[in-house]
């Protein structure tokens, strides 16, 4: 075993001993959401604006539900996202990391052609060197800014869907991501 994959090992063993207690649902075990959580997500996107079809918020919230269930199937997911992510870094699972999911969820909801939704993207943790980044998704009203919106987060629990307001989602200091990508060009112009 090379010097690199053994403290890549070590890490993941490590990693896995300090999350223990937060060990993910495997893709298989994940249960599709029911027809009162697609209703709940829906209405709260309605709530968002007046202007909001409820049609399309249905979509929306159908989509944001199920979709990163078919994403953990194809990810293959069988632990918490912080270990996941390890796998995915030494080549031992396929994708998974949160940017991916971002990626992939803000592209199936694109392809709903929504007109009455804004979807943005977002980074936390940008600024921090302690914590890792975190990618996202956020729907909003049109002509509203993200931080009006609500965050559609599949990553944080390895496929079931975390939604909730921008503003109260606490947990991470969520920035555009335009303007994280900007102030690291920035940032590497001013390094060379």
């Amino acid at each position: 075993m090379t010097l690199p994959r053994f403290f890549a090992a070590l890490l993941l063993l490590v990693a896995t001993l300090a999350v223990g207690g937060c060990a993910g649902t495997p893709a298989h075990e994940l249960q599709p959401p029911s027809e009162t959580e697609i209703a709940a997500l829906a209405q709260e996107i309605r709530s968002l604006g007046p202007e909001i079809a409820p049609e399309e918020a249905s979509r929306a919230a159908r989509v944001s539900l199920e979709y990163p269930l078919r994403l953990a199937q194809a990810y293959e997911i069988e632990d918490a996202p912080y270990i996941h992510n390890i796998k995915v870094n030494q080549g031992l699972k396929p994708r998974g990391l949160c940017y991916q999911w971002a990626d992939d969820l803000e592209a199936r909801l694109r392809q709903e052609g929504f007109t009455t939704l804004k979807l943005h993207r977002a980074i936390a943790n940008s600024e921090s060197a302690l914590r890792i980044e975190h990618s996202t998704v956020i729907v909003s009203a049109p002509g509203d800014g993200m931080y009006e919106g609500i965050v559609l987060d599949p990553w944080r629990n390895g496929g079931k869907l975390y939604w909730g307001p921008v503003r109260e989602d606490t947990r991470y200091p969520w920035l555009p991501r335009q303007e994280v990508f900007a102030r690291k060009r920035l940032q590497r112009q001013a390094a060379r």
